[in-house]
């Protein structure tokens, strides 16, 4: 049996505060039963002490000739290993009594002390605790009289166990039910984090769950959820607005593109002809960001991934190196493919080409003449696919790989490459679109983009 759930459990907020509810419970208790464990004690005590203190005062009251006939008659009264009385002379030999030698522990005399094992339960044969006072008579002799204090540590163990099973009849089903407790925010907290994780790829028409409850949890997830409904409402004014853009001025770019052509053509070979075509190139410049920007919008869709089936990633990228070995080759770079065994996946194999062909031909554009470009697809310990794209070109610096994926956005050394921003963009939406995941890395020697693909 997995110990996550618990484990999982026990991090809830809720656990924690009943696991110090419970600590302090059980602080509670020890204090408590302990000051009434000690309060019993003394009163006891002072029960004993009050009884020998009769005891002795009764026995020394007697006419000397007949105390140690007295003494005698009250060992054997007294029930043996309860009471104990003997009588000594001044050498410390006994006279009477059922004690054999004076307790070493009493030392003052009037005084009550506690007897460790001085005196002998005969019921048991052992030792046992008492507490005891002495007197020395008028004429030398010592009478010493003990009472058993067992009856004083019986109560303290009855409490102490009493405390035992106190604490475990309360804190077990305490324990249970705090995780019986814990376990429905436990739940609704998985539910949330996957709800959560269509929304962190960028659908945010996913809304938390919400249940009948009205809890605190139930509040926050209904503010989330009315946030993003705001979000999702902002952006798709601002994509809307750039989306009808770049289609509204795509049609009449295209027909000033037709006319500056026709008009090129009248002065093919004339300084004029020159200046034509480099707007006709402006132009078709302009036209393809817009047909990018449309492309990345249409690949945002997530309604796409319903038309997905089972993908081969190992054919894609042997296609990819077949496309982009020629141009390696011109180039005289060293253009590698290694491809293992790959799980399966599910996807748009004509997309996941057009991802890889975007990153294998930055790759190569980035890569100077004579470097080399390695495509390798491997399988991760966690079972997924892993694809990397390693080139021996400038390589990104650390600061700017995050933002090398967003639209338009050109880092100072690639300004005056060809190119308009937006290839990476398009390959992030795929990537997204499938559910995969894109991150670059690598050294100054060269870049290295990784593609990891869940298993389906």
């Amino acid at each position: 049996m997995s110990l996550r759930p618990l484990i999982d459990a026990w991090r809830s907020a809720t656990s924690r505060l009943i696991l110090i509810y419970g600590a302090l419970f059980a602080i509670w208790c020890v204090v408590l039963l302990g000051v009434v464990q000690w309060e019993a004690s003394r009163y006891l005590s002072n029960v004993v002490d009050g009884m020998l203190a009769a005891r002795i005062h009764y026995l020394e009251g007697t006419d000397p000739r007949r105390l140690p006939a007295t003494v005698e008659a009250a060992s054997q009264i007294d029930v043996q290993g309860f009471m104990w009385v003997g009588l000594f002379d001044a050498q410390g030999k006994r006279l009477a009594g059922n004690i054999e030698s004076v307790p070493q522990d009493l030392t003052d005399e009037g005084v009550v002390h506690s007897i460790r094992a001085s005196l002998v339960d005969p019921r048991r044969n052992t030792p046992t605790r008492a507490r005891g006072v002495t007197r020395v008579l008028s004429d030398g002799t010592r009478l010493v009289v003990a009472k058993e204090s067992a009856t004083i540590d019986g109560v303290g163990a009855i409490i102490r166990r009493g405390l035992l099973w106190g604490l475990s009849l309360t804190l077990i089903p305490g324990v249970l039910g705090g995780i019986l407790i814990a376990r429905g925010p436990a739940r609704r907290i998985r539910a949330i984090q996957r709800a959560m994780e269509p929304i962190r790829e960028g659908d945010l028409s996913v809304r938390l769950p919400v249940s009948r409850g009205g809890d605190e949890v139930d509040l926050l997830a209904s503010t989330v959820n009315t946030t993003l409904g705001e979000i999702e409402r902002l952006l798709g004014e601002v994509k809307g607005v750039t989306d009808n853009i770049a289609h509204d001025l795509r049609t009449p770019l295209t027909r000033m593109r037709t006319r500056l052509y026709r008009l090129q053509q009248q002065f093919d070979g004339k300084p004029e002809g020159d200046q034509l075509d480099a707007c006709v190139a402006e132009i078709d410049t302009v036209l393809s960001r817009f047909r990018a920007l449309l492309r990345v919008s249409e690949l945002e869709d997530r309604q796409r991934s319903a038309c997905f089936e089972t993908l081969d990633l190992g054919d894609v990228l042997r296609n990819v190196h077949e496309f982009y070995a020629p141009l390696a080759e011109d180039r005289g770079q060293v253009f590698e493919l290694d491809v293992g065994r790959l799980p399966p996946l599910r996807g748009d194999p004509q997309l996941m080409f057009e991802a890889f062909a975007n990153l294998v031909g930055n790759a190569i554009k980035f890569t100077p003449d004579g470097g080399a470009v390695r495509l390798i697809a491997s399988t991760d310990p966690t079972g997924d696919a892993r694809i990397d794209i390693a080139d021996t070109g400038p390589g990104i610096p650390p600061n700017e790989r995050e933002a090398v994926f967003r639209r338009f956005y050109r880092s100072d050394e690639t300004r005056t490459k060809p190119g308009c921003g937006l290839g990476l963009a398009i390959v992030s939406a795929i990537v997204r679109l499938h559910g995969f995941s894109l991150s670059v890395g690598g050294t100054e020697k060269g870049a290295v983009f990784s593609v990891v693909c869940p298993a389906t």
